[in-house]
């Protein structure tokens, strides 16, 4: 190589190096300039559109109308379908939020002809008290099935449950008047009940009547020290009848002379921890019992998420409904930019005769149905959120807000605006500039 071939190739890539960053330079002014461009052309046509809306003051404000109402009831339908749901789910965690109840659901034990239930006992509930942390509290349950003798020889069949002194806190019972019987009472084999309000109204005429009425249950004198109902009315699908009284267990005990239970509530500490300490308690007491016996285990976890789903599903509904609504006024916007282009007809001669392009005036156009959908669905929504705002401000209910109805709202105007606007906005690009200028 030439001492003269290493400084001519320097220069030559000096030049393609200089080319090079001068057609990029250009490239990327023309981008700029062209950003620019657009701009000033939708801030041109923005105006445009902002001066129209003056001149027609009334005509777009009821035009509005349709979108304003649209927006507002797509809120207040989810805010609606919100509060109906966490209200349907506070009834619900009334029963027992944490209640695990357990019971015997088949199988069998003995000899070949002999059929015995391996039901549950004290001893299990113990067993899982002492093996599982996640129980806060827990109560067995004897069913008794029996007359009660009043004075005055009077008689009734009753159901009459013995429980713990727990078992107001597993299944959140109210008492009403009077107290519940307490862990002295269960300790010592007290003979006292708490009976339903219906059952006190019924046989002494009100609740405060049956404290320290006495009855016999086989010949036993138990006294009357409370009346008690339930969180919410559960139309008798629990244990709790109608006419119900409540004994302690080791009263209830004495009438069946065994450790075995129908039933075992438990109430757990954190309700996330309901599906895990309900697979250890069905575990414990399955270990504990024969290997073909079986063990039923009922929480609210289920029967929540069901709710919630129906609680969703009717909101859906109804939010399908309220759509109906701006659609409505979507129509109400088409009608009106229909008008509105056959008004301006000559204007949009001129403006094309100047050299406005037909994208120019169909952007145009339909910047004005967006800006009037917008516009109602803005106002639209603070009337929307208006009524649960207040609510939540001037008095103690906390009436659940989702801010997606607000995004949602917002976003279907939007939509409306674009989707019924476009048919004006394209017939108003496709008129022709000789003919238009000539319109009277």
């Amino acid at each position: 190589m030439t001492p003269t071939a290493a400084p001519s190739r320097i220069s030559a890539t000096t030049h393609r190096a200089a080319t090079t960053g001068r057609a990029m330079s250009r490239a990327a002014f023309e981008h700029t300039l062209a950003s620019a461009k657009r701009t000033i052309l939708m801030r041109e046509i923005a105006m445009l559109a902002i001066d129209s809306f003056r001149v027609n003051k009334v005509r777009f404000a009821l035009t509005a109308l349709g979108m304003v109402i649209g927006s507002a009831s797509l809120i207040l339908v989810v805010t609606i379908g919100l509060t109906g749901k966490q209200y349907s789910m506070k009834l619900l965690e009334n029963i027992g939020p944490n209640m695990v109840e357990v019971e015997y659901s088949g199988g069998s034990s003995g000899s070949v002809g002999e059929y015995r239930n391996d039901l549950l006992t004290i001893d299990d509930e113990r067993a899982v008290l002492s093996q599982v942390p996640a129980v806060a509290a827990s109560s067995p349950m004897l069913e008794i099935h029996d007359r009660v003798s009043f004075g005055g020889g009077i008689a009734k069949d009753v159901l009459v449950l013995g429980v713990s002194p727990q078992y107001r806190e597993v299944r959140h019972l109210i008492v009403t008047t009077g107290r519940f019987f307490d862990e002295e009472d269960e300790a010592t084999h007290t003979k006292v009940a708490v009976v339903t309000i219906p059952f006190a109204i019924e046989m002494f005429g009100g609740p405060d009547a049956a404290i320290n009425q006495t009855f016999q249950l086989r010949g036993m004198p138990i006294t009357i020290v409370g009346t008690f109902k339930e969180s919410v009315s559960t139309f008798g699908m629990s244990e709790v009848a109608d006419e119900t009284i409540l004994i302690p267990y080791s009263v209830a005990r004495y009438f069946t002379g065994t450790d075995k239970v129908k039933q075992i509530f438990f109430s757990i500490r954190d309700k996330n921890d309901i599906p895990y300490a309900t697979k250890d308690i069905i575990r414990i007491i399955q270990s504990r019992h024969q290997s073909n016996s079986v063990y039923k285990a009922n929480t609210l976890v289920e029967i929540l998420r069901v709710a919630g789903q129906i609680a969703d599903g009717l909101t859906v509904m109804l939010l399908l409904l309220a759509t109906v609504t701006l659609a409505v006024g979507g129509v109400g916007i088409m009608n009106i930019m229909l008008a509105n282009v056959r008004s301006r007809i000559r204007e949009i001669g001129i403006r094309k005769a100047l050299g406005a392009t037909a994208r120019e005036i169909k952007l145009q156009f339909l910047l004005e149905a967006i800006f009037i959908s917008m516009a109602g669905g803005m106002i639209g929504a603070i009337l929307g959120l208006a009524p649960p705002l207040a609510a939540r401000f001037f008095t103690a209910y906390k009436v659940p807000i989702s801010p997606w109805s607000v995004v949602i709202a917002l976003a279907t105007s939007v939509l409306v605006g674009v989707i019924f606007g476009t048919l004006p906005a394209t017939r108003a690009a496709q008129l022709d500039p000789v003919e238009s200028l000539k319109y009277e």
